[in-house]
């Protein structure tokens, strides 16, 4: 019989086509995707042996099933062992030592993960995730002593602790505080010691703060600082709005701030300078004061500030001023977070103490602003400044004039807007200004620790 030749060739272009397609379709289909699917665990190379592992999964496909075990040079335990319904494509188990097994032998137990997804590839197989973890085992909790502190602590004050804190896998180490506010100690004087100022804000009701060390495996020590907490009650102004100031100094910041740019109402350009403007200044000031160094520290005596000879106080730290404008109660708010002090036009601003120059420019209502970090911590600010004289990244030594006092910013007469900050909070500047308080609060705590860690 005579072979139809253009039928087999019909034929095999119908075959080609179609191996070209399945193989597109394999290729380019969801169902045979060929990634495996991505695992990440919670914390690697060490374990406490108590707390989970937690595991994420996740696969495009969706996830077939899930395996984990521990093993040691004599045991091996599957821990976690599940299938997984076809259309989930995240999911996360925990890995728990095996029930009734609180504490091992070996210095370190073996993690092996593995997962599988619903792709098709691999002969229908799907993917596989494969991946062994050593895990150190370490259930030792890390030390956290304190070694001293200040006594007490009075609202919108400061403090001081310095404590022992010791693990051989540490990972992080903080003071944590019941308004979530952390403060970062400083290496002092020894490896294993540590010392921090701490601030009660004004804005707080009450404070706490404890010492928190965590290392790698997840143990963790915890120290309450033993302050006695002293109350200060912060003067409250009912101040009433002018015509003349909204008109005058209002009006004319209004032109200068972009936050106030298309508004018109007076009453509404006050609140944001008095509210919004003032939160974004503060909110460079408080990123500015917030470093802490983490070089070895071993002294710490700063001198009393007084920054402007002969000048006399004309507004109070902490004062809560309320405004109002024609029988409209509580047209804005905020809080004087510095001492306004005057002497004479352009008085000399001097540093009482050395220090970096860590910010030198106008800041909004603020002025012209010069802010030196003393160290450990603890800066302070000079505001509505009518003239610089130092520059960021300049030392300033004590007793150095660092600028002129002025009527930039919010300033309605020319006067120095001096703040005292601890990494970040404004505190108290009158407590820093009084030698004995200083020393009561601050020095001699340090010499105590000092002596008590020598004898160690």
């Amino acid at each position: 019989m005579r072979r139809n030749r253009n039928g087999s060739g019909v034929i095999g272009w119908i075959l080609a086509v179609a191996v070209i397609g399945a193989i597109g379709f394999m290729a380019f289909s969801p169902i045979f995707e060929r990634e495996e699917p991505i695992v990440t665990l919670s914390h690697e190379g060490y374990w406490n042996f108590k707390n989970p592992i937690h595991v994420n999964v996740e696969d495009a496909s969706g996830l077939k099933s899930l395996k984990a075990t521990l093993l040691t040079p004599h045991n091996e335990w599957v821990v976690v062992d599940e299938n997984t319904p076809s259309k989930v494509t995240k999911t996360s188990f925990d890995i728990l030592p095996p029930k009734g097994v609180r504490r091992v032998e070996a210095a370190s137990v073996t993690l092996k993960v593995e997962v599988t997804d619903n792709s098709l590839w691999g002969l229908f197989m799907g993917n596989t995730f494969k991946q062994e973890y050593t895990l150190i085992i370490d259930q030792r909790h890390p030390n956290v002593a304190i070694v001293a502190s200040s006594y007490k602590i009075q609202k919108g004050g400061t403090a001081i602790v310095i404590f022992k804190a010791e693990d051989l896998h540490m990972k992080s180490l903080k003071i944590e505080t019941n308004f979530g506010k952390t403060f970062i100690a400083q290496p002092f004087m020894k490896k294993g010691y540590y010392a921090s100022l701490v601030a009660w804000p004004v804005q707080e009701q009450t404070f706490s703060a404890t010492v928190i060390a965590q290392d790698y495996a997840g143990n963790q020590a915890r120290s309450t600082i033993p302050l006695r907490l002293k109350d200060h009650a912060y003067r409250i102004s009912n101040i009433e709005l002018s015509d003349a100031f909204l008109d005058g100094k209002i009006a004319e910041l209004a032109n200068e701030y972009e936050q106030t740019a298309g508004v018109d109402d007076r009453l509404e350009q006050f609140r944001i300078i008095n509210e919004q403007v003032r939160a974004d200044n503060e909110k460079i000031i408080h990123e500015v004061t917030s470093k802490v160094s983490k070089n070895m520290v071993s002294e710490f005596s700063p001198q009393p500030f007084y920054p402007l000879v002969n000048g006399q106080k004309v507004a109070d730290f902490g004062d809560h001023r309320i405004y109002s404008y024609k029988g409209k109660e509580n047209v804005s708010q905020a809080y004087h977070m510095g001492l306004d002090l005057a002497s004479i036009h352009k008085g000399t601003i001097t540093s009482s103490n050395g220090g970096k120059v860590v910010f030198s420019q106008p800041n909004g209502i603020y002025g012209n602003l010069p802010i030196i970090d003393h160290g450990f911590g603890l800066y302070t600010l000079y505001g509505h400044c009518s003239e610089v004289h130092v520059q960021e990244g300049n030392i300033a030594k004590a007793a150095q004039e660092i600028a002129k006092t002025g009527l930039s910013g919010y300033a309605m007469g020319d006067h120095l807007h001096f703040g005292i900050l601890v990494q970040g909070i404004e505190v108290r500047p009158e407590e820093w200004m009084d030698t004995k308080w200083i020393y009561d609060n601050i020095t001699s705590v340090i010499e105590s620790a000092k002596f008590t860690i020598n004898q160690q």
